[in-house]
């Protein structure tokens, strides 16, 4: 899609948060107008010693084209409450994860138009050149990385709006893959926190179980570890190479051992229910 060339004008709140920071890093290289907004003294502190100035939350998102809240999950209801109702008609109010707006906890009006956007990280198979490229595994500061979006709107001027701000806080950014918000949830947590951040835990409990238990030099464990984790990922993801015989009678020994036969329910809507309810401390989701 090509995206506005307009400069826009855009509201951080949270600025001086995790997010909020990488968000502002990026903004603040653009042409794009800027209000960064901040209650926590600590916050406030890390805006201003970044060199940027802090603008009050009412006035800072009272005639923007875009809010930013790059809040955590569990402030997003009490902040949106406060930030919807000022707002002007037509205002993008963007979210950086899909829970909140998937659980419906959003303060909600008519006339404006909420987008959620998500990073998905430089790629494990992205061709790197630069030291800062390398060292970049979260991306949004040199190591390009795609976007997962979704947007309340059938308006294709403000998802144009939307994704240049999106291209912008997530910068470098190769592609924006638009999706539903419950897409957008079954991916973020499911396949990438439920499933894939798990592996990431399991693997690192199991380099530690074979230097601990099993008395591997860590040198050893960690080498062929990480070398057999990118051939694993390049044969299964990429079809680079065949897995030998031997290996496909332990793989299935591993999955035997490891995966329960019903692990595909999590895909399921009740389930994705389940896991977002414990994320956001709720007893239920209701929609």
């Amino acid at each position: 899609m090509t995206t506005t060339t307009t400069t826009l004008t855009i509201a951080v709140v949270g600025a001086g948060g995790k997010m909020g920071t990488r968000v502002s890093n990026n903004l603040v290289k653009t042409d794009h107008t800027v209000f960064y907004s901040e209650n926590s003294p600590a916050g406030q502190q890390r805006v201003t010693d970044a060199g940027r100035s802090i603008t009050e939350t009412d006035a800072a998102v009272r005639d923007v084209d875009v809010v930013v809240l790059a809040v955590p999950d569990l402030a997003l209801a009490a902040v949106s409450a406060a930030v919807v109702p000022l707002l002007k008609p037509g205002t993008v109010l963007l979210t950086l994860d899909p829970a909140a707006a998937y659980a419906g906890l959003l303060a909600k009006r008519e006339d404006i138009v909420f987008a959620v956007a998500h990073p998905c990280h430089p790629s494990v198979f992205l061709e790197r050149h630069t030291p800062e490229e390398y060292a970049d595994t979260f991306g949004g500061i040199a190591a390009p990385q795609d976007v997962v979006a979704a947007i309340e709107s059938d308006d294709e001027s403000k998802r144009q709006i939307a994704e240049e701000a999106i291209r912008v806080i997530y910068a470098p950014v190769i592609d924006v893959h638009w999706v539903t918000v419950k897409q957008l949830a079954q991916l973020e947590p499911t396949l990438v926190e439920t499933i894939a951040c798990m592996i990431g835990q399991l693997l690192k409990e199991s380099l530690d179980e074979a230097v601990n238990t099993m008395g591997v030099p860590y040198p050893a464990a960690r080498a062929i570890l990480l070398g057999h984790t990118q051939v694993a990922l390049a044969n299964t993801l990429k079809g680079d190479n065949p897995f030998s015989d031997a290996c496909l009678i332990a793989m299935d020994y591993g999955r035997e051992s490891i995966v329960k036969d019903d692990w595909k329910k999590i895909f399921r809507d009740d389930e994705l229910d389940l896991v977002l309810s414990r994320m956001l401390h709720l007893d239920t989701i209701e929609r």
